[in-house]
């Protein structure tokens, strides 16, 4: 039960920082018209790897077992698919200048990761319409995905990509509580939240930025 729950945690870990960290990066790209399709490289070859491991013709039980709930090598052309896809898509069509980058890659990361490590070991009351989910995880949700892009929104502020304006920052509220909303919903467990999650930050974010 212990390396079950170490494994799990494990993953959400790795959920949570591989965005993240790779966000920081972004203001060290310069500011040429290829930069963003260069920055995309690395989590669009994360892509080529999910489809090939996925499809059976890559082997690699060690990551398939790292990045599945099972271990079925499946699994990864589903979450895994979905979330390499959102960091190259906001990577290389939105990039540094976009708050619906911050927004999509922060809820994906911050805001999901936190919600699951947060509501295994707290989340006693679960929410009537989803016995799955716990009201202390998607405030955390809520919380996390809120404050990460906050922390970006400073971020790429000091390097002069975009202005700090209370408007960006209910903007930001905004997407996370509609992402956490969508996430605590039966059918983001049907569809994956790695899908749901960035699809309502994007349509949501582009209404309001």
């Amino acid at each position: 039960m212990y390396f079950l729950y170490m494994q799990k945690l494990n993953r959400k870990l790795v959920h949570i920082s591989v965005g993240m960290v790779f966000l920081l990066f972004w203001p060290l790209f310069s500011s040429g018209r290829y930069a963003p399709f260069l920055a995309a490289v690395a989590p669009g070859v994360n892509i080529i790897r999910m489809l090939l491991l996925g499809l059976g013709i890559m082997k690699n039980d060690a990551m398939v077992k790292s990045m599945s709930r099972s271990g079925d090598c499946r699994e990864l052309l589903r979450g895994p698919l979905y979330y390499a896809t959102t960091i190259t898509f906001a990577t290389s069509v939105l990039w540094r200048t976009s708050p619906v980058a911050i927004a999509l890659i922060c809820n994906l990361c911050a805001g999901d990761g936190i919600a699951d490590v947060v509501g295994r070991r707290l989340g006693k009351e679960k929410l009537p319409y989803n016995p799955n989910k716990s009201y202390v995880g998607s405030i955390a949700m809520a919380v996390a995905g809120f404050l990460a892009s906050i922390g970006y929104m400073h971020y790429f502020h000091t390097f002069g990509f975009m202005e700090e304006t209370w408007h960006m920052a209910l903007g930001f509220l905004v997407v996370s509580v509609a992402a956490t909303l969508v996430e605590s919903h039966p059918i983001s467990t049907e569809l994956d939240d790695n899908l749901t999650v960035p699809l309502t930050s994007f349509l949501v974010g582009t209404l309001i930025f």
